[in-house]
């Protein structure tokens, strides 16, 4: 994933985290040739011992050093900006070709919490940590063979040290996953409480109700009690982490001893006991990054998982795979005997329903609520499919057709409808997205809209709601109209109108039925109402 969003960065970016892994172990040769020149120049006669060529290597690796982390630095910046924007359009694709079923489910909104909490992370993480354990590999395997020349125990030393810091650092990523999972809904509360007091749809009611106080405080007790349980499992890896400190801290004094006896036994210089304790020191440091880096990797496996588990959700409505093409014009919709129960539910939404629709009338649904009125709407755009009995288009199974080119037919107003915060003419075209600069005027008459565009500043450039500058803020009758000229812009020969006034004052209701009246003859109309 990381290696598609920009092939150039990821290659740069492993090219110098290998010059960062490399340049310090040159340096530490280069640190014993400096040392042992230094310690020449006070023992010898000879004046002005060559020390100078050791101290600019030095330098100059140093400089490179640099460079490679500064320029790692601004390609991990640039991969990291890519995979986001990538991550976010494969999750939003992913969300789009899932079926409305799976909205039904709790487990499916804990499944794209999980996915969606760290993927624009992860991924990279992953790659970063990948290349730290190919580049403490690295690292490490000069300084043992460095050591393992002067004195073999210190390498067993050095090596045995890090195991028990790896085993805390594996058990606490296993730790801190498993919590997460385990309270993945209460991390959705709290999102959905912090949502309630900051966005605009809660806040006539929070503040009428006054819920603010109570709302913050189950806000404040979830994020408590999450708090308190993650602070458990660090203080119980905090103290092993001590311990692991205690063991690194001995073994480092056993390897001074070990690589000071040989010193002072003369089997050493004072150059090369210098650089060995370096590189015991660095390789500490190498053998933790490398256990770090594989923790992290466990880690990472463990979150990347949950992207995995979402991307790998199939949608149950199934396109076939020779669909029969849908007829241009519609003239009869049928549903015949059918049985309907949403997912995760045992209520008969619809039991052995059968209804006609045909072009030249409409066709009104009368009752009341939570009868199952909507629910035909969400049937026949095959958002679900029925359980028992067939919806027919002309006689066609709908299931026979392509779900994108079915709904391409239809023009729907949905009861809860979408107010889009862009411009008025926007909100209108999106009934036709493959038509964008169509003409809206049209519509907008015929559903009333073109009266909201006269009352607004800027007409149909005008942006509508106050999540942006200079947006205004329409009525919910004006929302409708609007909402209403979006279906009528779509022309398609099916139009699903559910309430379509339940928002619009009298004079608005008697144009609308009349536009309902002047479609009727060339399009199949679907007009569902309250008993």
């Amino acid at each position: 994933m990381v290696h598609r969003c920009d092939p150039k960065s990821f290659w740069i970016k492993v090219l110098c985290v290998v010059v960062e892994s490399v340049l310090p172990l040159v340096g530490l040769r280069l640190l014993q040739g400096l040392v042992d020149a230094v310690s020449m120049a006070f023992t010898s006669d000879a004046a002005g011992a060559p020390y100078m060529p050791w101290l600019l290597a030095m330098v100059l690796v140093m400089l490179l050093n640099r460079v490679a982390s500064a320029t790692e630095r601004v390609v991990s910046d640039v991969l990291g900006q890519r995979l986001i924007d990538h991550m976010g359009d494969l999750l939003q694709h992913q969300a789009a070709r899932l079926d409305m079923g799976y909205y039904d489910s709790a487990s499916y909104h804990d499944t794209l919490h999980r996915a969606g909490q760290e993927a624009g992370t992860r991924p990279l993480t992953v790659v970063n940590q990948m290349l730290a354990v190919a580049g403490s590999l690295l690292s490490a395997a000069v300084v043992i063979v460095m050591l393992a020349t002067a004195r073999w125990e210190v390498v067993v030393v050095m090596v045995l040290a890090v195991v028990p810091s790896f085993v805390v650092r594996l058990r606490k990523a296993k730790g801190v996953y498993d919590f997460r999972r385990n309270n993945t809904q209460l991390y959705r509360r709290t999102a959905y409480y912090s949502y309630l007091l900051t966005s605009r749809e809660g806040a006539q009611e929070v503040r009428t109700y006054r819920l603010v106080e109570t709302l913050r405080g189950r806000y404040v007790q979830a994020r408590a009690q999450l708090a308190k349980a993650l602070l458990r499992i660090s203080r119980r890896m905090g103290m092993y982490d001590v311990a692991s400190a205690v063991v690194e801290a001995i073994a480092m004094g056993l390897a001074v001893w070990l690589l000071a006896d040989k010193t002072l036994a003369g089997a050493l210089t004072v150059g090369t006991f210098v650089m060995l304790f370096e590189a015991f020191r660095r390789g500490q440091t190498y053998l933790n990054t490398l256990t770090t880096s594989v923790a992290g990797l466990y880690d990472a496996r463990l979150f990347i998982n949950n992207l995995f588990e979402f991307l790998n959700l199939q949608p149950t409505i199934e396109t076939p795979s020779t669909p029969d093409p849908m007829p241009e014009r519609a003239t009869e919709i049928e549903f015949r005997d059918v049985t309907f129960v949403y997912p995760n539910t045992e209520r008969k939404v619809l039991d052995h329903y059968s209804l006609k629709a045909r072009v030249g009338e409409v066709t009104r649904i009368d009752g009341e609520n939570g009868y199952g009125k909507s629910t035909l709407v969400k049937l026949l755009l095959r958002f679900y499919d029925p359980q028992e009995g067939q919806i027919l288009i002309d006689g066609t199974d709908i299931r026979r057709f392509d779900p994108a080119e079915l709904r391409s037919r239809m023009g729907v107003l949905f009861q809860d409808f979408v107010r889009f915060n862009c411009t008025l003419g926007e909100n209108i075209s999106m009934g036709d997205i493959d038509h964008w600069e169509a003409d809206v005027e049209t519509a907008a008459r015929l559903s009333g809209a073109d009266q909201v565009a006269n009352k607004l500043g800027k007409g149909y450039a005008t942006q509508l709601g106050r999540m942006f500058d200079g947006g205004e803020e329409p009525s919910m009758g004006q929302w409708q109209r609007i909402a209403l000229a979006r279906a009528l812009q779509s022309n398609a020969p099916i139009l699903l109108l559910d309430e379509p006034m339940a928002w619009i004052d009298e004079r608005g209701r008697k144009q609308i039925q009349e536009t309902i009246e002047k479609l009727k003859k060339d399009k199949i109309i679907i007009l569902i109402t309250h008993a």
